[in-house]
């Protein structure tokens, strides 16, 4: 799958983002936790950073969502919150693709770090991230507090 373009999230993809969040969340086994909607990314276009991969149809096959972050021991940062591709095109250099604008971006926005989350169950995931060079820490525990 050669012909496939990566390119800043636009508002025009929130609705078919949506859908494409609600299908990460079911792949992770937590569909409960998807409350987000189109609405609520309108109103917080702000904060939606990120890209798309989309296909030779033009239609979205995958994304990777980020936002800026300070560590008191590194400095500026960026946390990449979901990085998905569809079932069906998976195994195409598609994730790579999505990492690779993501190192480039954290690189010319002068970050010191780029950080991450796996599930701990998904070892394809794991062996996708160890080869392209990264360290899966399992020190640290996530902790979460809803605020809705």
């Amino acid at each position: 799958m050669k012909n496939i373009t990566i390119r800043k999230i636009e508002e025009k993809d929130f609705g078919a983002l949506i859908i494409l969040f609600k299908e990460f969340a079911k792949f992770e086994k937590l569909p409960e936790k998807m409350i987000n909607t189109e609405q609520q990314m309108q109103i917080e276009k702000d904060y939606v950073n990120g890209f798309v991969a989309l296909s030779e149809s033009n239609k979205i096959v995958g994304f990777v969502t980020f936002f800026f972050a300070y560590y008191t021991w590194t400095g500026k940062s960026i946390f990449m919150d979901d990085l998905y591709v569809k079932s069906n095109f998976r195994g195409n250099g598609i994730g790579s693709k999505l990492m690779k604008s993501v190192i480039e971006y954290a690189k010319l926005e002068s970050c010191n770090k780029l950080r991450w989350q796996v599930s701990k169950w998904n070892k394809d995931a794991i062996d996708f991230y160890e080869n392209l060079g990264a360290t899966i820490d399992t020190i640290e525990i996530n902790c979460d507090l809803s605020l809705k």
